[in-house]
């Protein structure tokens, strides 16, 4: 493999001018520079990443995890991450933590050993490892959480207000006529299930209806086909059903169908994401449409932010969210 060396010898210039044209082309007179790109297109040399993260103390990696990574609602917001990282010169590294405390610690460990620039979790909690850098570094610190709110851990944050949606989708069902409506929650360890959660809560008080059946599932198709069907056979049965996932929704259709009722004729219903299978179901589904690539663009712009020491304070993005009516959701049966 050609070194620095060779490529300077080849255009007849030192190696802190390649190492300028490489890293700072503008800084180089136009003929050097095209002297320079010649032997380097020549001789094939490559720079030496690590020996430059030696120096400068900058990998320009940025890692991601995601709770879950078949889920087609993260896979949106990981390509918003990736643009937006690209965009400014940085590569980035995906983790599937699968929900499991331990894959979350392993991640960690490669920020502390300096793997990678900063963090962008999409969970909801962060490994003891990050949360005493956080404690001891504050603002200064280069994690940044999508998606979930939790002001407690004390990192930037970009998401939408769940609770606000929430109320959005349950107040559509009411203005339909719907009284007996069916939850399907994520888990309520998360923050952001727990807040859509009291959303609806605050839907049915405002409306003076508290008869709400409520069933925890964990956002995947199976388990909003195994809650649904338990709403649907605990009696008396809703007239709608309110998932925290577009996956859930589609597991409750499922259910729908297992009991032969149909969409929205015997039962609405509404789901939570808009990833990009919604308005292909049968029937299309109304959901809460998050802006899922823009939160990837914002958690980036917050790292970068903390990366280049522009900060002092935690600062919260709240990104705007649109009910989407579709076909699933109609007026009560008679």
């Amino acid at each position: 493999m050609a070194k620095i060396q060779d490529v300077a010898r080849a255009a007849g210039v030192s190696t802190a001018t390649v190492s300028r044209v490489l890293s700072a082309p503008e800084r180089v007179a136009e003929a050097t520079r095209a002297r320079v790109m010649a032997a380097v297109e020549r001789l094939g040399y490559a720079p030496n990443v690590a020996a430059k993260s030696l120096r400068t103390f900058r990998t320009e990696k940025i890692l991601v995890t995601v709770p879950d990574i078949s889920n087609p609602f993260f896979s949106q917001v990981i390509r918003g991450v990736e643009e937006a990282a690209s965009a400014a010169g940085y590569s980035v590294l995906l983790g599937d933590t699968r929900h499991e405390e331990a894959r979350e610690a392993q991640y960690a460990e490669m920020l502390r050993r300096r793997e990678a620039d900063g963090l962008i979790f999409l969970g909801h909690r962060l490994p003891d490892v990050l949360a005493d850098m956080v404690r001891a570094n504050g603002p200064k610190t280069p994690i940044v959480n999508g998606c979930e709110f939790s002001p407690e851990l004390g990192v930037p944050s970009a998401h939408i207000d769940n609770g606000r949606a929430a109320e959005e989708a349950m107040e559509h069902l009411y203005a339909l006529g719907h009284q007996r409506i069916g939850v399907v929650t994520g888990p309520l360890a998360s923050p952001l299930s727990r807040d859509r959660l009291a959303g609806v809560q605050a839907a049915a008080a405002r409306r003076g209806r508290w008869a709400l059946s409520i069933e925890q599932g964990d956002f995947s198709i199976a388990s909003g086909l195994a809650r649904t069907l338990a709403l649907l056979d605990a009696g008396p049965r809703p007239t709608a059903v309110f998932c925290f996932s577009d996956e859930m929704a589609m597991g409750a259709l499922e259910a729908f169908r297992r009991r032969g009722l149909m969409c929205p004729a015997d039962v609405s219903l509404v789901g939570f994401d808009d990833i990009r299978y919604a308005p292909y179901l049968d029937p299309p589904l109304t959901t809460v449409s998050q802006p899922k690539e823009a939160i990837g663009h914002e958690v980036v712009r917050l790292l970068l932010d903390v990366l280049s020491d522009r900060v002092e304070t935690i600062r919260h993005v709240t990104l705007a969210h649109r009910l989407v009516v579709r076909e699933s959701t109609a007026p009560p049966p008679a």
